[in-house]
């Protein structure tokens, strides 16, 4: 299902641990890493389709989780040229996407990546709040930054200000400028298989 303006509609998942980190997955035989998400089915509403893409990706159920936030309309982001499938009946040019912010409510031996035939992700970790939209494929960076920046409020009423500290903010909507050579990011932590 794609769009008029050459856009599939998708969902995006921000899977947060009580203490403010996210969960940050390494896609199947590739180096990279990201949220998980997935594309809606044209009978689904975002909320089911979230639900779906979370249970296939994650092996999470709803009673799992606990909805802390919603990103209030589409954030969009364009393909990269040469990931444009041109000889499609109909061309997609990029994702539209709803995201959510989900607090882990289960334990952590709930998360199984391998529920399905097809697994997206074959490796996960719990990193910093702020830490995917500087490690994401270029191309996502600003849809992960405005998700981010949409969904932190709701994350500092679980985790606290210490977790997701107001400064991030305000160093996403400015991280274009240059940064002090001294400055080092904080690394994540605890890898899980």
């Amino acid at each position: 299902m794609i769009d008029p303006d050459g856009y599939r509609p998708n969902v995006g998942i921000v899977l947060m641990h009580p203490d403010g980190r996210v969960f940050w997955a390494r896609r199947v035989r590739r180096d990279g890493w990201q949220f998980p998400q997935g594309g809606m089915n044209s009978d689904e509403t975002p909320i089911e389709a979230m639900y779906r893409e979370l249970r296939e990706e994650t092996g999470l159920l709803p009673e799992h989780v606990a909805v802390l936030g919603v990103t209030p309309g589409w954030l969009r982001y364009r393909l990269p040229y040469n990931a444009i499938r041109r000889n499609d009946r109909v061309v997609c040019i990029g994702q539209k996407q709803v995201w959510f912010l989900l607090q882990l409510t289960g334990q952590e031996s709930d998360l199984q990546l391998d529920l399905t035939p097809k697994p997206e992700f074959d490796h996960w970790r719990w990193v910093d709040f702020w830490y995917p939209t500087e490690h994401v494929v270029m191309f996502k960076r600003g849809v992960y930054a405005s998700a981010l920046r949409h969904l932190a409020p709701f994350a500092r009423q679980i985790a606290g200000l210490a977790a997701i500290p107001a400064a991030a903010i305000e160093r996403e909507r400015t991280r274009r400028r240059p940064r002090h050579r001294g400055s080092v990011a904080r690394q994540p932590s605890r890898d899980r298989e």
